[in-house]
């Protein structure tokens, strides 16, 4: 492992490998990664991996429509697969939430997303399968769908291995060294690597990691459940990705024969949450989903398992410098919409640590000191997933 590092980032699921490559992309690549487990062993393998751009803000909706065009492109613009599957994405919200998704198609078409709004009648050509009321908001985004958050994952460490970057795996970061209120190193078992900068992006961890540094944020976590059921494909052979706000819940396809459902925020402890699913709650989303789309009351149940949204008061991460502390960096908080920002976050952050402020995409909304300002993101919805 390296004595020394340009920049060491603390965390190895999907952030931290973005932020890897895009970093040596622009030359960093005496740069180090530690990963406690292995890559994706945290929150972006336990991630339904919808790529949808319906958010209430620019910020996140610009990060989403332009991370769609590197899922999309992946091959040519890094190299691997991102196992992206377009479905189209269709929200769905009760009569009282359509003033609001209004206001955010409205926005998402001025930021150049491919959005509009639908009719009942429009979604029986689109999407015949599903049962729509007449008095329910629709949005529907043709170009989107889903992606493989292991194959990007590991793709985008591969590529930045190829140029340089060290990733080392079960190997956690323990302590930040400070001095002089500038970063000097991190700590890890085998000893400390001498850096400049630091990036913790370290998922449900980061708490602890940017804690052992003297930094309070306010993170919390929430258990998100993940089921996995059978389709009939006899009688359901496909179907687009849906956000049944109206229902609290999601689901999309997952391949030829399956279907992949997510519900449920309930709060949870890092290291002792329940892993698996429980089975009262699938029972009442499965009669949800049956609602919503009537062949799926043939369908059965195949496993499932939870993982952690790392959430802050407004639902929307924190991209920023630490203040008071050169050189450390956080990519934090991402409160279950992470995965489907993740390019854009490399970008950005890199752009942040090289040349001081985020050029792609004003990140200004996503800083630090907003908690303490007053000056939250606030949602259109209730379902604070689509902030």
């Amino acid at each position: 492992m390296r004595e020394t590092a340009d920049v060491v980032i603390i965390g190895g699921g999907v952030m931290g490998c973005s932020i890897l490559y895009y970093l040596a992309k622009q030359g960093v690549t005496r740069s180090l990664l530690l990963e406690r487990d292995v890559l994706g062993s945290g929150s972006t393998g336990r991630s339904q991996a919808i790529c949808r751009m319906h958010y209430s803000n620019p910020v996140t909706a610009s990060m989403a429509w332009e991370s769609l065009k590197v899922f999309t492109n992946f091959d040519e613009l890094v190299g691997g697969s991102s196992g992206f599957v377009e479905t189209g994405y269709l929200v769905i919200v009760e009569e009282v939430d359509r003033p609001g998704m209004e206001r955010n198609v409205a926005m998402q078409q001025e930021l150049g997303i491919d959005t509009g709004l639908v009719t009942a009648q429009e979604v029986k050509d689109l999407a015949p399968m599903l049962e729509i009321a007449d008095t329910e908001g629709l949005a529907w985004e043709p170009q989107s769908g889903y992606a493989d958050p292991y194959l990007v994952t590991t793709s985008y460490a591969t590529r930045a291995r190829e140029m340089g970057a060290e990733i080392q795996l079960r190997t956690p970061a323990i302590g930040i060294q400070v001095s002089g209120d500038r970063v000097r190193g991190v700590v890890t078992p085998q000893g400390t690597v001498e850096t400049p900068v630091a990036v913790v992006a370290a998922g449900p961890w980061s708490r602890g990691e940017l804690g052992r540094a003297g930094i309070e944020l306010p993170l919390d976590t929430v258990r998100h459940q993940v089921a996995m059921l059978t389709r009939p494909v006899d009688q359901l052979p496909h179907h687009p990705t849906v956000g049944d706000i109206a229902q609290s819940f999601s689901f999309r396809p997952d391949g030829a024969a399956m279907t992949m459902i997510g519900f449920g925020e309930d709060q949870a402890e890092v290291e002792t949450y329940d892993q698996g699913v429980d089975m009262a709650e699938v029972s009442l989303t499965l009669g949800k989903l049956a609602r919503r789309m009537p062949a799926m009351s043939d369908s059965y149940f195949r496993g499932g398992w939870s993982g952690l949204f790392t959430i802050t008061p407004d639902w929307h991460p924190i991209l920023d410098r630490v203040p008071g502390v050169e050189g450390l960096y956080c990519a934090v908080g991402f409160s279950g919409h992470g995965f489907k920002l993740s390019p854009m976050v490399g970008v950005l952050m890199a752009e942040l640590i090289l040349d001081g402020q985020a050029a792609t995409i004003d990140i200004h909304t996503l800083r630090m000191s907003r908690f303490r300002e007053g000056d939250l993101n606030l949602p259109s919805y209730g379902f604070r997933v689509l902030v």
